[in-house]
């Protein structure tokens, strides 16, 4: 199953090795469509990021697409905390896969950092 991750799942970053021990392959780096927003989450351990779509004032969000086999699908999810979770996100070029979300009350007190494009230039230049 194609999941896209935005974050802390990228690769690199600390929480790569929850979708890299699971044997996924990395299929792609790409963009969110141009209709989404991106916040640093506020009290996340490592520090995390919520993608939210919107429907007007969005930017197109850093993301790379992974393949997890189907069987690993329920262990990757149960290390996804609140407010985080999978829903389907549409990627540039109108394809739509399931990828990480965010639940509107984890955006609360949360920073908009859309302007970066993405979490890893994002923490480039915090």
């Amino acid at each position: 199953m194609e999941v896209a991750v935005v974050g802390t799942h990228l690769s690199g970053f600390p929480l790569n090795q929850d979708i890299t021990c699971l044997n996924a392959t990395f299929k792609q780096s790409t963009t969110t469509s141009p209709n989404y927003r991106l916040f640093e989450l506020q009290g996340t351990i490592p520090a995390k990021p919520g993608l939210m779509r919107v429907s007007d004032g969005g930017a197109r969000i850093e993301i790379e697409i992974w393949a997890v086999p189907i069987a690993a699908i329920g262990t990757f999810l149960s290390t996804v905390p609140s407010p985080l979770g999978l829903g389907t996100i549409e990627i540039y070029g109108g394809r739509w896969v399931k990828g990480f979300i965010c639940e509107p009350y984890g955006l609360e007190g949360a920073k908009d950092i859309t302007e970066y494009g993405g979490w890893r230039k994002f923490k480039e230049r915090s």
